[in-house]
């Protein structure tokens, strides 16, 4: 059969490409799957999609009346799949549950490095040889303290590099990682941790429970120069909040590679348009702002981990087997 995949990157297309040959044909796009390109998937039994890809009620529907009956997410994180709907459609929703948490983690510690010792103004003046050190002065690693809100693969691997750095660790879960505790963290309630850290990095999936996780009053909690960091979804922090506290001058640093509108945003080029999200125009011009475009994950060790689970996603549809890749079976 042929999988039409949406989302698909220039670097990721070889590596797709060549995972499904001899085994399926498969449609690489470039564009994402949206209410707009749905229609694009009609006939293709299997459907790929990427993290951005917008799965609502709506979507959903077009797909299975196109006649889809399977959905390949090549992401961990699934809130953006309405699972209702899907189930009820009869539809077939894989995700990869697992890759490579060291791609993430360090890219977390690349941001949270990045703001602390300026690297980016620093880049800048460089290019326009101006080899001031003004503004430049950051701090040690050593012996700072660090906080940890979500413990799993990810928060484990970014807490390690911590440890390597020899600072002291705090963590906030609703389960104690053993690993972590080994390292010597302390599990703290969140207003402790975030009162004591001087980076803070975000770890945990977005649910409804943790939607605005940092809020007003979190980040009101902070320590005036404490380093915030966020790789995980961008709706863990309330960005207007955010926006406010920065205003007042407040923040070491903050290390964004998500962001909660990212949506129709990251992973695009719109450097030739009018900005249209004033939140994230303002947010980019802080000097102690650095901003990505949820690129964390991207290493040729990660991606290439995605690509086979969803490869084998794939295979255990055609064959009816579950896995626990699986998020909503097909229905008997």
């Amino acid at each position: 059969m042929e999988i039409l995949a949406f989302g698909v990157q220039t670097d990721e297309k070889p590596l797709i490409e060549k995972a499904f040959a001899g085994l399926h044909d498969i449609r690489c796009l470039d564009v994402f799957l949206t209410e707009d390109t749905a229609p694009i998937a009609a006939g293709h039994e299997v459907v790929s999609t990427s993290v951005n890809a917008n799965l609502n009620a709506q979507v959903l529907q077009s797909l299975a009346a196109g006649g889809t009956r399977m959905i390949a997410q090549r992401s961990t994180g699934f809130n953006n799949i309405d699972l209702d709907v899907a189930a009820r459609l009869g539809l077939t929703i894989a995700r990869v549950s697992y890759y490579s948490p060291y791609s993430v983690a360090e890219f977390a510690w690349t941001l949270a490095m990045a703001v602390n010792r300026r690297i980016v103004r620093a880049s800048n003046r460089t290019r326009d040889f101006d080899f001031r050190l003004d503004g430049l002065l950051g701090r040690d690693m050593r012996g700072r303290t660090v906080g940890v809100l979500g413990t799993g693969k990810i928060g484990e691997a970014f807490t390690r590099i911590a440890h390597g750095f020899g600072m002291n660790l705090l963590g906030w879960d609703a389960a104690q990682n053993p690993a972590c505790v080994e390292l010597g963290m302390k599990y703290v309630d969140k207003e402790e941790l975030l009162a004591n850290a001087d980076v803070i990095s975000l770890h945990v999936p977005l649910l409804p429970s943790t939607q605005h996780l940092i809020g007003r009053r979190e980040l009101a909690a902070m320590k005036d120069d404490a380093i915030l960091v966020n790789s995980s979804r961008g709706g863990l922090i309330d960005t207007d909040a955010l926006v406010g506290e920065l205003r007042k001058g407040r923040f070491a640093g903050v290390g964004l590679d998500v962001y909660e509108a990212e949506a129709g945003l990251f992973f695009l080029d719109k450097s030739l348009e009018a900005v249209q999200d004033d939140t994230l125009a303002r947010l980019v011009t802080f000097p102690n702002v650095v901003v990505t475009s949820h690129q964390a994950y991207y290493t040729q060790d990660a991606v290439g981990q995605i690509i086979a689970a969803t490869v084998d996603n794939v295979a255990a549809y055609a064959a009816g087997r579950h896995t626990e890749n699986v998020l909503v079976p097909a229905a008997p």
